[in-house]
């Protein structure tokens, strides 16, 4: 076997923080401390196989804990370290990670974490009865979903398996470089069979049957208002933990965030930044920046008339003004998108390479060619039969409530039916709502956006696959699923980024999504907040914090 792991260095990236503090090391508050803090409104799920969101995802890194978690190093960086995990082997081949759980790790009950939850939860992510949308990302793992194996393999094949109380071990069918970064993602977090078994899809509802392992707690959840978590008494870091109670304010009303934040009602919020206020809330201070590792993206439906037609989709894309939408609408450092995946994904070289670099721009950006672009367009939907619009249904734009979408949906209301000539109507959902029906397919176009759950470009790429999870799109192409296949089973770094460039190719040449922006994460937090820290995927941790 290789080396032990206690703390990755060579195999796990490390990424730069905005952080007031060093984790755990503050004063002690007096009287103890609670905050509350803002993501979204109510979440779709916050069980840690079903969630798909970057709200749920925060939420689950408190609540929760996987086999390795981040934590701040002390100088401004996040980093993977041991978490149920005490320590871990890795075979010469990179294949069969074995790891050893932490002596007198605990669930929230009193009740020890084994290897055998790690299992369970792991086996039920890629059951097709869990309806995971996340069960692709355990095809690494062999024996795993349909993406390798086309879907003849039994859940209970998946070769992650508990060999004791306090071993659990996982064999890949290829060495892959972002392995780590899974077992630290909350779809690979534990859950309790016995608690999940007795209580079925009611389980995370209330607080008494929602058993956890992490720092925090939740002590109540009053929907659409707010979800309290307290410490975990059964942590095993609880004499370091951080605030009393940290609570998750539910609000998606920009103007209403912005002023609890404004009362010291709220100590963090990454919405509440009112578009037209944007600016002055920048030049004050009051709003800051991250960065952020993600594409915000209109998404067709291409199972659907008219956006079955790739035709009409390039059309769509090409009279975007994405200039005009991150300099005169969002105003927040977004960098126009010339391509699906983001600036600050890594190419084969590793940290320093870049994929967006390596694959060029599929489209021009620069504002002295919108108007070709435009003309382009024009000529593509004549030749889908739609000549200056005539006969173009009315289509609708959905997108989840926000300032900032409902403001970016309206500039792209009026680029479509300006440019096009086809009306395009507007329609919001409430976040959770909205979700579900982006999921079904149930929309013409939508907003979307995709934040890299680990630093590859797969986290983007394997999402389009027939029958994904995140598919929205309801894409599906052999060639595509082909090349993800031999992303996914190779070991030579250059194999892997040529086929994922290659379908990058597919999906820009199909205009399966229109990419608008590479975000960035605008927040707003207390200045006397210490000891939070953040990284680039979106993930924002409190459980150290103090004042």
């Amino acid at each position: 076997m290789k080396r032990l792991l206690v703390l990755l260095l060579a195999l796990t990236m490390v990424f730069t923080l905005a952080a007031c503090g060093g984790g755990g090391e503050g004063p002690d508050t007096e009287g103890g401390l609670d905050i509350s803090v803002n993501f979204a409104s109510e979440p779709a799920t916050i069980d840690p196989a079903l969630n798909s969101a970057v709200d749920g995802a925060v939420m689950l890194h408190h609540t929760f804990e996987g086999l390795l978690k981040w934590v701040d190093d002390g100088e401004g960086n996040a980093m993977l370290a041991p978490g149920m995990a005490e320590s871990w082997d890795v075979s010469e081949d990179g294949t069969v990670y074995t790891f050893h759980i932490k002596e007198g790790a605990l669930w929230s009950d009193g009740e020890p974490v084994t290897a055998h939850d790690f299992e369970y939860a792991w086996k039920r992510v890629v059951d097709p009865e869990t309806a995971a949308d996340y069960s692709y990302m355990l095809d690494c793992v062999l024996n795993g979903p349909e993406i390798i194996y086309d879907g003849t393999k039994a859940p209970d094949e998946l070769a992650a398996v508990a060999l004791d109380d306090s071993t659990f071990e996982v064999t890949l069918h290829t060495a892959i470089p972002y392995f780590t970064e899974i077992a630290a993602f909350p779809a690979a977090f534990p859950v309790r069979k016995d608690i999940i078994e007795e209580y079925g899809d009611q389980w995370t509802f209330d607080p008494t049957t929602y058993v956890s392992n992490g720092p925090y707690m939740i002590s109540e959840w009053v929907h659409n208002s707010y979800i309290m978590m307290v410490k975990n008494p059964n942590h095993y870091d609880y004499d370091n933990l951080g605030p009393d109670s940290i609570k998750f304010a539910l609000m998606d009303d920009d103007n209403a965030i912005l002023a609890a934040f404004n009362s010291g009602e709220l100590d963090f919020t990454d919405n509440g930044y009112p578009i037209d206020e944007v600016p002055a809330l920048l030049e004050s201070g009051q709003l800051k920046i991250n960065d952020y590792i993600g594409t915000y993206y209109v998404c067709f439906q291409t199972q659907l008339k008219p956006f079955d037609n790739p035709l009409v989709r390039e059309a769509f894309s090409l009279v975007i003004d994405r200039n005009y939408i991150v300099n005169q609408v969002t105003r927040a450092g977004q960098l126009p998108a010339s391509g699906y995946v983001p600036s600050g994904v890594y190419d084969a070289e590793g940290p320093g390479s870049n994929f967006r670099a390596v694959g060029g721009d599929y489209y021009s950006i620069a504002e002295g060619d919108y108007a070709a672009n435009c003309e382009k367009a024009r000529e593509l939907l004549a030749e889908a039969g739609y000549p200056g619009g005539e006969g173009f249904p009315i289509v609708e734009y959905l997108y989840n409530t926000n300032d900032t979408h409902r403001a970016v949906g309206e500039a792209l209301q009026n680029m479509w039916q300006t440019e096009l000539g086809v009306q395009v109507t507007l329609a919001n959902q409430d976040w959770g709502v909205f979700l579900e029906t982006r999921k079904k397919g149930d929309y013409s176009i939508a907003r979307n956006g995709w934040i890299a759950d680990y630093n590859d470009p797969i986290s983007f790429i394997d999402m389009w696959v027939t029958g994904g999870g995140n598919n929205d799109a309801q894409y599906s192409n052999k060639t595509y699923d082909a090349l993800v296949l031999k992303a996914k089973t190779s070991t030579d770094p250059a194999v892997r980024m040529k086929a994922m460039h290659d379908a990058e190719d597919i999906l820009i040449g199909e205009s399966v999504v229109a990419p608008i922006y590479f975000y960035t994460q605008p927040y707003q937090i207390s200045d006397d907040l210490k000891g939070w820290y953040y990284t680039p995927l979106g993930y924002t941790f409190f459980s150290y914090c103090y004042k």
